[in-house]
């Protein structure tokens, strides 16, 4: 069984989304201690954001230099790890009503046609079939429900995202209202840590 843990939260060990993923592994470690887990911390190892000269590059990086074909050599490694693995577990706190961009640059190195999506005359079809998802979804406001969830570009464009490399089995791990005081705060980390232990969230890909 192959897991890819991938963290995005820029706070280091302040950081929430860091706690509750690593939380998730090591329930995923003890139920299946056999798991191979490929981990990356997209902020203190970020991927360049998708350029113009990345998509143009040629597939065999003939006459390229040397740090661009470096830099689309690691977007294949980090495609062909995602494509490699059963479970994917994936810390996403929402920054501006969005996702962090370091987040965003990875899953544009996932989004290759031919590889996780393809056009076909009825539309587009996912081709990363199989594979389950869990998202730690942290957020400061209450974006869940009522009026700020029309705000939530976070947790709907991940849903889409992966839906759209045919991925339908995503699950959050959400906590929300980190920054409305401390009681609300640890409220919300031990709710989520209480689904993590339950292990609702955490029927895996095999």
């Amino acid at each position: 069984m192959n897991v890819l843990h991938i963290d995005s939260g820029i706070l280091g060990d302040h950081s929430v989304s860091r706690r509750l993923t690593a939380a998730i592994i090591a329930q995923i470690k003890a139920d299946r201690p056999d798991a191979k887990v490929t981990y990356h911390d997209l902020v203190s190892q970020p991927i360049a954001h998708l350029t113009g000269a990345q998509i143009m590059a040629p597939a065999d990086l003939d006459g390229v230099d040397a740090g661009l074909a470096a830099d689309i050599r690691t977007g294949r490694q980090m495609l062909e790890e995602f494509l490699a693995a059963d479970t994917i577990v994936v810390g996403a706190p929402m920054y501006n009503f969005s996702i962090p961009s370091q987040l965003k640059a990875w899953i544009d190195r996932l989004a290759v046609a031919g590889k996780t999506f393809r056009y076909t005359e009825t539309g587009p079809e996912g081709l990363a079939k199989g594979k389950k998802v869990i998202i730690v979804s942290t957020r400061g406001g209450h974006y869940s429900a009522g009026a700020a969830a029309a705000m939530d570009h976070q947790e709907s464009y991940l849903r889409t995202v992966f839906a759209f490399f045919g991925i339908n089995d995503v699950e959050f791990v959400r906590a929300e209202g980190l920054n409305l005081g401390a009681d609300q705060k640890q409220s919300a980390i031990t709710e989520a840590e209480k689904t993590i232990a339950e292990g609702s969230v955490l029927r895996l890909a095999s």
